[in-house]
């Protein structure tokens, strides 16, 4: 069973957190631990208006207040298989780069990295300013990952939803799970 720390924090583009969970939750393999910014409800009003705190809850198998440092997920002793926080904010990245567990996701994130265990950050925001390139590097250094939520067009995508399926199915590359999200560049095709 792998367990997953999820964290959703207050960033614009929480579809593509909600999507993430909505995958997972029908990996039978796979047991979710979610952690939200207490923010995320204005989020979900003006951008996934069809999406409550309560629909998000129920997409997790565990789901623990922001609040709660003493949380299960805020111990290296508990043996999560990786945390990925989709959407990240930047104050939520600047508090991971500078080591500031202030608040269960932080702290999940700081245990994480110090555990030496997978963890992913999908920053939505642009341009970036130097503070944000430099926090972004801080945590690559410290053997994070930055997959920031980039516009694929190789996979001729229709919708916006396959633009946020391309980037959980990268989300999901990264976990080790498979999933056809997308489709895979297969190369350029030689004309005749």
């Amino acid at each position: 069973m792998k367990k997953i720390i999820i964290g959703l924090s207050s960033s614009s583009a929480p579809i593509l957190g909600i999507r993430l969970l909505e995958i997972l939750k029908d990996e039978t393999k796979v047991e979710t631990h979610l952690v939200m910014s207490p923010h995320l409800q204005k989020t979900l009003l003006s951008e996934a208006p069809d999406y409550t705190l309560e629909d998000l809850k129920k997409l997790a198998d565990y789901v623990y207040p922001i609040q709660e440092v003493g949380a299960p997920i805020a111990s290296g002793s508990f043996k999560a298989h990786a945390m990925v926080i989709c959407p990240c904010s930047m104050n939520t990245l600047g508090a991971i780069a500078n080591g500031l567990g202030a608040n269960l996701m932080t702290r999940a994130a700081d245990v994480t990295l110090k555990e030496r265990r997978p963890l992913i950050l999908v920053p939505r925001e642009t341009p970036l300013n130097l503070a944000h390139l430099r926090n972004m590097v801080s945590v690559t250094e410290m053997g994070g990952v930055i997959l920031p939520p980039a516009l694929a067009f190789y996979h001729q995508p229709k919708t916006v939803m396959d633009l946020v399926d391309h980037t959980v199915g990268k989300v999901l590359d990264l976990l080790g799970i498979e999933k056809n999200l997308f489709k895979r560049w297969e190369g350029q095709k030689q004309g005749s």
